[in-house]
């Protein structure tokens, strides 16, 4: 039977290295807060509580943390006095919690929740501590995991404080552990700040827990999976590393990249095998794609649905709310935002549809739009069934076209058009014979006093 879990989130830096008024934990990877990362690995591992350890003054970083944790998933470090005692504060959040923790960090997102039900497998069968380790190309600026003959951690130490055979070792301490409630606290109750920062370091937990007959085991990771963002240069490498991750993962999948390093994807995103995706194509959250779909290059989407065997692009832009059927063809220079597209749609080229309900087959033209917003509200666009919107025409909401009707090109619909109509709204065309000869004249007339 598995030990009931919760997990403690580190959060309360103050991420100055990032120079941004926007809190360190709260810049996205990958289309989402490094902070929600941490809380949907505790989430997946079925932690409960989840509590995330925030600085004081930080109302940003509290609202985010409350709404994904819930109203009880916040602890104040007020002041910050290092990772022992930014543990020890998430303490009367726990309650009566009585089972394994999981100490996760705010600003390393890529860390799977695979890895950490390692160490909860590890923690369950051998007891103990278990620390996350990684063997680092270039060890230089971490701490270094020292293990004794048996494969355990005798302790953890810092690159200032290690022999030079100590430096050399490249096994390096993550800072993700997984302990005993109860033994976690003892511990951390024994922590002292006698240290040159006078603050209280987690990593005292180990050797601690190894003069108390604890032992600590590692459990190893891969070196991308570690990383903590601290600065903008780290925020784009774990860019780098989700999509690296998120590609390779699409591709084993069955879906086609045609230049995989030039497609982007959110943390969300959705394909399912056979569909095809051309160079430079970026998914924002949300968007889930079926199968036999071609998204050409250029394409922006975020927020939509789009359905089997469908086109789009190049250069569309699907924003939230799209919700595209079978076979719909969404062509070059084509905006679809808050509106359901019915099987078989067609809007080829240069056309904007918001806030409307096309239905099957119907067919918009070139520099059609609906005109959705008044200024001060949004009204939506009814298109029936087999409707042929004519190039040109605009479609001024409320407004519906009844299934079958034509719209000719150039028209301002201000009406409901019945079904099988054709509605023509545009100003009647006159003609001036022989104009253009006589301004042509004029024109190539030398001016008064001017050179002949």
């Amino acid at each position: 039977m598995t030990r009931p879990r919760a997990a403690i989130i580190l959060a309360a830096g103050q991420g100055t290295r990032m120079k941004s008024a926007l809190p360190k934990v709260l810049h996205p990877v990958g289309g989402r807060p490094l902070l929600l990362w941490a809380a949907d690995v505790a989430e997946r591992l079925a932690c409960a509580p989840r509590i995330a350890v925030i600085g004081a003054n930080s109302p940003r970083v509290e609202a985010a943390a409350r709404a994904a944790l819930g109203a009880e998933g916040v602890a104040v470090q007020d002041p910050p006095r290092g990772t022992a005692d930014a543990v020890k504060a998430a303490g009367a959040a726990l309650g009566a919690f009585e089972g394994d923790i999981a100490i996760l960090y705010g600003d390393a997102p890529l860390i799977r929740a695979e890895t950490v039900e390692r160490m909860f497998a590890v923690r369950a069968e051998r007891g103990g501590l278990v620390v996350l380790g990684f063997s680092a190309a270039d060890p230089t600026g971490y701490g270094r995991l020292i293990l004794d003959d048996e494969g355990r951690v005798a302790r953890i130490v810092e690159e200032k404080d290690a022999t030079a055979e100590e430096r050399a070792t490249r096994l390096c301490n993550s800072g993700v552990l997984v302990a005993d409630r109860g033994m976690l606290f003892q511990l951390l109750s024994m922590v002292s700040d006698a240290n040159a920062k006078m603050e209280f370091y987690l990593t005292d937990v180990v050797g601690l827990g190894r003069s108390a007959g604890f032992f600590t085991h590692v459990v190893e990771a891969e070196e991308a999976e570690v990383l903590g963002v601290n600065s903008r240069a780290e925020l784009a490498e774990a860019e780098a590393a989700f999509q690296a991750r998120a590609r390779a993962a699409a591709l084993e999948a069955g879906v086609t990249l045609i230049d995989p390093n030039t497609v982007y994807f959110s943390h969300d995103t959705q394909i399912e095998p056979d569909v095809t995706i051309e160079p430079n194509v970026v998914f924002g959250p949300g968007v889930s794609v079926r199968g036999g779909a071609r998204i050409r290059a250029f394409s922006h989407i975020e927020g939509a649905e789009i359905g089997p065997e469908s086109e789009i692009g190049p250069f569309a832009r699907l924003r939230p709310g799209a919700r595209l059927a079978r076979k719909v063809k969404i062509g070059n220079f084509v905006e679809v935002k808050k509106s359901n597209l019915g099987e078989g749609v067609k809007a080829s080229h240069l056309a904007y549809i918001g806030d409307a309900d096309v239905g099957a087959r119907a067919n918009i033209g070139a520099g059609a739009i609906t005109c959705n917003y008044d200024g001060f509200d949004k009204h939506r666009t009814t298109i029936g069934a087999d409707v042929f919107i004519g190039s040109d025409t605009a479609l001024v909401a409320p407004v519906t076209i009844g299934d079958g009707a034509y719209t000719a090109a150039g028209s301002v619909i201000t009406k409901d058009v019945a079904p099988d109509a054709l509605a023509v709204a545009r100003g009647k065309q006159s003609e001036l014979s022989g104009w253009a000869e006589k301004f042509r004249a004029a024109k190539s007339k030398p001016a008064k006093g001017g050179p002949e």
